[in-house]
């Protein structure tokens, strides 16, 4: 489209009459039009006579989208997929918490923002929020990862949005003291153990050194016994029937500043207690649903080493029933270049 053929459109569009001049074409107006809408017609023109022919295209693949290709977490199926989303991944629901404790320990509003990056950059579809999933979070969600404070508080609506979940089979990852709660044996039935609410149940924090249990089951994979600073439990009330399978255990020792263990229940020191499990389980009538358990995470730190990362990696996918390693291996596509053409008479900024 040449200048004088733009402004000739323009004309045509709203009634005008171009006028051919030596370098140039305007368009003088009628009486009856006005000056906003020329304006508004010239610069439509200069609009499309600046768009590189790239950024043609994309606006107009942009506009084809299918419906409902990105309508995922309850967005708009006309809106964008997010830049980096893949939008095939596990859907994951993260139920963190307000933040507790000294600087460094239950962190879980941190969490819920470094852990929502992560897993979207090892290719899954993250939500969230500091409450409790209602039924229209969990329609489509894989797993819901909780940590936050007594989880086990829950209400009588919420406990039947867990049942219809877990009944579908839906798939649960449990952090730290979210095993805590007035009924330990009723969360017991949803992740395979419960920890009761005002009991001294803790070492404050001290060595927690794990033992791997099962060093071929595939979350524990390439994992070596190792210490980490952190709180370990203790005093538990398990499932049964079936009851948990143990991927990695403790032995519990006190901590030198506060030996709460010593003075509440000195039974337990030097005795060793799962600290890493699956669990299994199929409520009547339903599917068979998985839970991942961690009982570490006071120590926010720790969700950065390396060995405690992978292994959460996989445990949430496990409790997804995805292909353990679909998060640890997962590689995004590359990113779409950016168009280096440039407008007639324009030159790219150096670097670009």
């Amino acid at each position: 489209m040449t200048i004088g053929g733009g402004f000739q459109i323009a004309a045509n569009a709203f009634g005008l009459r171009a006028t051919a001049l030596p370098n140039r074409t305007v368009a003088t107006k009628t009486p009856k039009t006005g000056i906003l809408q020329l304006l508004a017609a010239l610069g439509g023109v200069v609009l499309v006579l600046c768009l590189p022919p790239a950024s043609i295209q994309q606006a107009h693949a942009q506009s084809n989208r299918t419906v409902g290709e990105n309508a995922v977490n309850g967005e708009s199926p006309e809106a964008p997929r997010p830049q980096g989303q893949n939008s095939n991944g596990m859907h994951i629901y993260i139920w963190a918490g307000l933040k507790s404790h000294p600087p460094g320990r239950h962190d879980y509003p941190q969490f819920l923002a470094d852990w929502s990056k992560l897993l979207t950059e090892h290719g899954a579809v993250v939500d969230g929020a500091l409450h409790a999933p209602n039924a229209a979070d969990l329609e489509h969600t894989d797993v819901i990862i909780i940590y936050k404070g007594d989880a086990g508080y829950l209400s009588d609506s919420e406990k039947a949005v867990f049942e219809t979940y877990v009944k579908r089979g839906g798939g649960i990852v449990n952090l730290h003291d979210s095993l805590c709660g007035p009924d330990p044996e009723y969360f017991a039935s949803l992740v395979g153990a419960g920890k009761k609410h005002g009991e001294v149940n803790y070492t404050n924090p001290a060595p927690v050194a794990y033992t791997i249990v099962d060093k071929s089951d595939p979350i524990m994979q390439g994992m070596s016994n190792f210490t980490i600073m952190d709180e370990a439990f203790y005093k538990m009330t398990w499932a049964k029937d079936p009851g948990i399978h143990v991927l990695a255990t403790s032995v519990i020792v006190d901590s030198t500043t506060l030996p709460a263990v010593a003075k509440h229940a000195p039974e337990y020191l030097g005795k060793s207690v799962p600290q890493i499990w699956t669990y299994e389980h199929t409520v009547p009538g339903g599917v068979p649903a998985r839970a991942f358990v961690w009982m570490q995470g006071d120590n926010y730190q720790n969700f950065s080493n390396y060995q405690i990362e992978h292994m959460l990696l996989r445990g949430i996918a496990w409790a997804g029933k995805q292909p353990v390693d679909s998060l640890v291996d997962y590689f995004p596509p590359p990113s779409p270049r950016r168009s280096t053409q440039s407008a007639p008479g324009m030159q790219s900024p150096p670097g670009n």
